[in-house]
């Protein structure tokens, strides 16, 4: 489980990298109206990576559970692919914002293959939350999830055209 965790907050550190650098800085994507389908994906991404980085950092999830958190897992594939299309169908990505991404989806790839067999383990034990201490990365995991939870709530807003939030 150690390394799922380690995955997963190097997935968190390039993932803030390509929020803050990529869609705020260099393309003011929440300002871009041509973008409000692909920060809608992001957010939906975004609430899905929340429960994700929150909830690993503090709770296993133990039986039933288990496979409801796969099916988050799931969900968040579905919608990077979603947002892969929509990205090349509105905008040329930046090379650099390109090669986040790719290392971003081998980063992923790395955590759901040392976190699947933790969930196939969690799946056999009766259903219910358990406590998880993973010291100062349970801490950092959480503030991970409050950060794109926040990026989501921003997101979404932008995405409908909502320009108090989106020029902040």
């Amino acid at each position: 489980m150690n390394k799922a965790i380690w995955f997963l907050l190097a997935q968190g550190v390039l993932g803030a990298f390509d929020t803050l650098w990529y869609h705020e800085y260099k393309l003011r994507l929440p300002h871009a109206h041509t973008a409000r389908a692909e920060l809608r994906l992001h957010a939906a991404r975004d609430f899905a990576y929340a429960v994700i980085f929150v909830s690993l950092g503090a709770v296993a999830w133990h039986g039933v559970l288990a496979w409801a958190l796969l099916a988050i897992l799931v969900f968040e594939i579905v919608v990077t692919l979603w947002d892969f299309v929509e990205e090349d169908r509105t905008r040329t990505l930046p090379p650099g914002e390109r090669i986040t991404h790719a290392v971003m989806g081998i980063l992923y790839g790395a955590f759901l293959y040392t976190l699947v067999p933790e969930l196939w383990r969690w799946s056999q034990l009766p259903t219910g939350f358990a406590r998880l201490d993973h010291g100062w990365l349970s801490w950092a995991l959480v503030a991970f999830g409050l950060g794109v939870a926040g990026s989501g709530v921003r997101d979404l807003h932008a995405s409908y055209g909502e320009p108090a939030l989106a020029t902040s």
